[in-house]
């Protein structure tokens, strides 16, 4: 029951916490399951951790001292400590873009009630020359599709608060923690915290940018209907210039041309990155047209070899789309590209090629 007694609320508070504390972890994990199977399903959110813990009780009580207790006593408001204590349950979501922030709040909204919003995000951008930490807190509990079923019904009575940070807030979060006295420094040493701040978040804001710059040109390698043309600025003979500005092989070139010949291409972005950079290592004057050209020459002909090659009772092995365009790359030219492939798989590819020149 409230009072005005704080040596009363405060151990009151602490048989509360003492009391529950296992249902409380209980609903923390729980609660770090759900968020993150929302997330997951939701399709295009990269979440790099999801993670929760419950207050220890003194920081409770030292939070409650702190923020609220002084103006209750004052205007005679009758308290219990853990009514205020809106972070009891804390979980912490580190996604890896600015824009993901809204998405899962977006996510959150339709399936958790929500109780209040604290966007530090928008507070700092608003506060001229001042950076520092950003993210979005939410205050939630359970939304009412939840409520009625078995597994939440222990913890319909419990709240808890979420914070929302890209892994570079994460990241400032931590080390700023760690700057002692930022209220009673030196004026050069503000500025300086204020320097590392703004860097902090130049590089959110450029890791957005070059996520959605490399999502463009990825749409425009897969819009763009011819790989080179004539520059029709220049008389007589010229070289061809390709649409990408320069005509030189890029890993959005490749990704079009294997997604063009392979349906089940794996497009893992560091082995399309790293088999790019292999290529033009090998030939680097190749532009996405002589690829293309390479695999137009050679598909037909390393299609049958892999029928005949795993059909081979001595073999184990298959070969992937990786695999076939190596083996393209150096059917059209074996000089350049002679070390795209193992000792032993030129040689049983001569032999098929030698046994089958008529093909």
């Amino acid at each position: 029951m409230a009072s005005l007694d704080y040596d009363l609320e405060k151990n009151h508070f602490r048989e509360f916490y003492s009391d529950n504390l296992q249902i409380l972890d209980g609903a923390k994990t729980s609660f770090c399951a759900l968020i993150n199977a929302l997330v997951s399903h939701s399709g295009d959110i990269a979440i790099s951790k999801i993670e929760g813990r419950v207050k220890d009780k003194e920081e409770c009580l030292r939070k409650f001292n702190l923020k609220y207790r002084k103006d209750l006593e004052a205007n005679e408001a009758k308290y219990e400590i853990k009514d205020h204590i809106s972070d009891l349950i804390g979980l912490r979501v580190v996604c890896l873009y600015e824009d993901d922030i809204e998405k899962i709040k977006a996510v959150l909204d339709q399936h958790f009630s929500v109780i209040d919003v604290t966007d530090k995000i928008s507070q700092m951008e608003k506060t001229e020359g001042s950076f520092g930490y950003k993210g979005l807190h939410l205050d939630l509990k359970l939304g009412k599709d939840r409520i009625e079923m078995p597994e939440y019904k222990a913890f319909v009575d419990f709240n808890f608060e979420i914070q929302i940070r890209t892994i570079v807030q994460d990241s400032w979060s931590v080390l700023d923690h760690k700057i002692k006295y930022k209220k009673k420094i030196p004026n050069q040493l503000k500025r300086r915290i204020n320097t590392l701040a703004a860097l902090f978040e130049l590089a959110d804001r450029e890791f957005l940018a070059i996520r959605t710059e490399t999502e463009l040109e990825i749409q425009k390698a897969e819009d763009d209907g011819t790989d080179e043309v004539l520059d029709p600025t220049v008389a007589g003979p010229q070289k061809l210039i390709s649409s990408n500005g320069n005509g030189l092989l890029t890993a959005f070139g490749l990704l079009k041309i294997a997604n063009h010949f392979f349906s089940d291409f794996d497009a893992e972005a560091h082995k399309v990155d790293g088999f790019t950079d292999e290529i033009v290592s090998l030939e680097p004057e190749i532009t996405r047209t002589k690829l293309n050209t390479y695999m137009k020459e050679g598909i037909a002909k390393v299609k049958r070899y892999k029928t005949d090659f795993e059909a081979n009772e001595n073999s184990k092995d298959t070969l992937n789309p990786y695999t076939m365009i190596r083996h393209c790359l150096y059917y059209g030219n074996k000089g350049a590209f002679s070390s795209v492939l193992t000792n032993a798989s030129k040689e049983t590819f001569e032999k098929w090629l030698r046994e089958n020149d008529g093909y």
